[in-house]
This record gives C-alpha cells, structure tokens and sequence, in this order.
C-alpha cells in the first residue's frame, strides 16, 4: 500500500521536472539556432513549462485522491525541487532563484489545478489538445525576438550647492551604513563606493559593490556642476546578473535650485534578457531605484556634512 503512494509521489515529482528540463534545453537549442543571446529566459519557461509540470505530475497522482491542500502541497514541493536543480545545474544564484520561485510556485500550482479538472473529465482529446497547445506556445515564444530595454529615474534635493554635491558624484569614499533594502540585507551586493581615473570624457571610472565586484565605467559626457555620464563596458561574472540584465549606461544630473539646494537625478539604462518582462522588469526597476537611493543618499550625507 505504501509503495502505491510513494511510487506515483516520485514519478510525478520526478519526471515533471525532467520534463522541464528537457524543455529548457530545447529552448535554449532553438535560441542558440537563431544566434540570439544563450543567457536569454524567455516567457515560456517561467510560464509554460512550470504550468506543464503541474499538469504532468497530477498525472501521476490522479489516484491518490488528493485533497485541494495536498494538491498544493505536492505542487510546493515539486517547484522547490525544481529551484534546488536550478542551483545546482544550471549554476543561478541564490537572490534570482528567490526572486524567480514565486512566479514558479503560483503557475506548477495552477497546472497541477487544471490537470485535475483535465483528467477527471476523462477526455483525451481535450487533454491532448490542451497539452499540445501549450507546446505550440512554448515553440512559437522560444522562436521569436526577445528585446526590451528600460530606464529608471529617481532623485532626491540635497541642502548644499552645487559646487559641493559635484566631485561627490564623481567619485566618493566608501559607504559604510548599514543596507535599508531587504534584498541587500538578504545578501545582494550593494554599491559602496565610486573612484574615477582623471576628470575629464573619456576617463575610466569604477563603481564598487559590498562583495569586491566592479562594474567598468567610461565617462562619456562631463559637464561641470551639471551632467556626468557614463558607459558600463564590463559588468562583473556573477551569476545573480550574467545573462539576466545588462547595465548599459548610468547618468546624474544636477539642478541647481539658486536657494542653496541641490536636485541631484539618478538615471540608469538596462537591458533585460528574463521574461515576461511584466514581472521581472518590477524587480529590475526595484533593484535599481534602491541602487540610485543608496548612492544618492550617500551623496547627500557627505554633501550636507561638508
């Protein structure tokens, strides 16, 4: 009796998430055939293919008699095993698999849900239909152009002139506050600090985060008291952000307010490469608006104190 329930316990958990795997695979053979970015993760297989797991492994357990929360519980178990094979093989970091699994849980939850109603209607044909619909999907998306790009503006007034806030935002000493942003405090890097090579277009800048990573800068546009900008040409190897997000270009500008007070804006330009960009891009934004308050506040402080 409790080989019956072990067995099709496994088997569902089990060849669900060989499935997907298989089906990333795939995805990744279809993207690499079109020459298109090998880092790219496109809507189907944080959609598709987590719904097509739930469906798969309620297969298995159609006879189990499962209650709506057992379903579920089944179904949570199944996407955390999917989140520890994608540490392990396919090597993401810890902050992404946390900011992935919640978008893997709701959509195997929801087709362990429809495979139920699916397969207690007994209908082959609509279960064959459905299935292979999903697959069309998962094609179709696999093979078109995945392209989208943001930018994120934020600013903050500082009470000091101009002439104070400027060499501040070109290059400033190491932040050593506490991080207020909860996926900082969980353990992505935050920016400490900012040195520059010379004063002028064309010089080499670096902005360093809290594990020693650098991002590369070039100064493309230096307009004194005014207008700093920079081209990112070489972004660290982490595994929180290779393949996932490029950032293309950083920006402040300063606004003197002729009352003492500074407005200093933060702009930064990026380049997603995880889909569906309606749930990703909300993190994206998110990250970068708290990376702009950490350097901008700090900014602020060393401006004010001075």
């Amino acid at each position: 009796m409790m080989n019956k329930i072990i067995t099709p316990k496994f088997n569902g958990y089990a060849v669900s998430n060989l499935l997907a795997f298989v089906l990333i695979g795939l995805s990744k053979l279809l993207l690499d055939m079109r020459g298109l970015n090998a880092g790219i993760f496109v809507f189907s297989e944080f959609v598709i293919v987590p719904f097509l797991m739930g469906i798969i492994s309620t297969w298995y357990w159609k006879n189990l008699q499962l209650t709506g929360r057992q379903l579920t519980g089944y179904s949570c178990i199944n996407g955390l095993i999917a989140i520890a094979l994608s540490y392990i093989f396919l090597k993401e970091g810890s902050i992404c698999l946390l900011i992935v699994s919640p978008l893997l849980l709701a959509f195997i939850i929801s087709g362990a849900f429809a495979g139920r109603a699916m397969f207690r209607q007994d209908n082959e044909t609509l279960n064959v239909s459905v299935l292979s619909l999903l697959l069309l999907v998962f094609v179709v998306d696999s093979i078109s152009l995945h392209e989208y790009k943001n930018e994120v503006s934020d600013q903050i007034i500082i009470n000091a002139p101009v002439s104070k806030v400027w060499p501040l935002v070109v290059e400033y000493d190491r932040n050593t506050d506490p991080d207020k942003y909860w996926l900082f405090k969980a353990g992505m890097p935050s920016p400490v600090q900012s040195t520059v090579d010379g004063h002028y277009v064309g010089a080499n800048r670096k902005c360093i985060f809290s594990n020693g990573y650098t991002f590369d800068e070039k100064i493309v546009t230096y307009d004194i008291n005014q207008n700093l900008t920079f081209d990112i040409t070489r972004q660290p190897r982490d595994p929180e952000i290779m393949g996932h997000i490029d950032i293309i270009r950083g920006q402040f500008i300063l606004k003197d307010n002729h009352n003492g007070t500074t407005t200093l804006i933060g702009n930064s330009w990026y380049k997603l490469y995880v889909f569906p960009t309606w749930y990703y891009d909300w993190w994206a934004e998110s990250i970068t608006r708290n990376v702009h308050l950490r350097v901008m506040d700090h900014i602020k402080h060393l401006s004010e104190k001075k």
